[in-house]
């Protein structure tokens, strides 16, 4: 018992102040890092870097300070950096094997951050989910749907695969389609829709709007109808659009057939 005692207080005297020299080093470390991503983060907005940017590099800049802290710290524990190195290296193959998807996904962020497709702020359309791009991280990319979910999509995917994004240009085409029974005339459908989207004050006067007869169905004379406005206004109008021309449709006589798959139930 007073051998092992001994051994242990002997261990004790020799391990007690590497580690506490570490955790000290562990501490301090984590607050200076904290402190230098604030720094370079100011300084890019200082500089006017691209926020996507911003975030991106702040959170590489991040990773990359806190695996030389770990070394650091193993260091100051008494572990070799040159064994450390021949375990890495020795199990390089392996890790890559097992990391293969995040190595893909990290690719992936660093070619969206060269082309930048997206950036924080567009609302896209990409791998079967759209929403507003929140931010931009070295594996993943977040989206905010418009009913306020938070999408992840891995950077890998995102950037091999096709992006929509509906942000880029300053103005959108809103698309309609207007039925009507065969017995309406033809013209006065066409200066109802006219006048519905001419008086609109977010449609744009250029390039023009267009109401065309698109389609013969097999119940109805559809209209294919073109009308621009900003990129913020694209569902304002849309539902403004819609509503105005069947209330002036009801008002004018004009039929709305209804789907052959929904049965309806007219009141005598």
């Amino acid at each position: 018992m007073e051998e092992f005692i001994k051994t242990a207080q002997d261990l004790l005297f020799l391990y007690a102040p590497k580690v506490i020299t570490a955790l000290l080093i562990l501490l301090i470390g984590l607050y200076v890092i904290k402190i230098v991503i604030k720094s370079s983060r100011k300084l890019m907005q200082k500089r006017g870097v691209d926020l996507t940017l911003q975030k991106f590099l702040g959170n590489l800049l991040g990773w990359i300070l806190k695996i030389l802290l770990f070394i650091t710290v193993i260091s100051q524990l008494g572990v070799a950096t040159t064994s450390f190195a021949a375990i890495i290296a020795a199990a390089g193959l392996a890790i890559g094997l097992a990391l293969q998807g995040s190595l893909g996904n990290f690719a992936g962020g660093i070619l969206i951050m060269i082309f930048k497709p997206i950036k924080i702020g567009d609302f896209i359309e990409a791998q079967g989910e759209s929403g507003t791009v929140k931010e931009i991280e070295i594996f993943t990319t977040k989206l905010n749907t418009t009913d306020n979910k938070e999408v992840i999509i891995p950077n890998g995917a995102l950037s091999n695969g096709n992006i929509v994004n509906y942000s880029t240009e300053a103005t959108r085409r809103v698309d309609f389609t207007f039925g009507v029974g065969y017995d309406s005339d033809i013209k006065k459908t066409k200066d109802i829709i006219f006048g519905i989207l001419n008086k609109h004050p977010l449609i744009l006067k250029e390039p023009a709007t267009a109401v065309n007869l698109s389609e013969l169905g097999d119940s109805s004379i559809n209209f294919f109808t073109r009308a621009w406005v900003k990129k913020e206004d694209y569902w304002a109008v849309k539902f403004d659009v819609m509503e105005q021309t069947k209330e002036a449709f009801d008002a004018a006589g004009i039929e709305i057939p209804y789907p052959h798959n929904v049965n309806i139930v007219k009141k005598a």
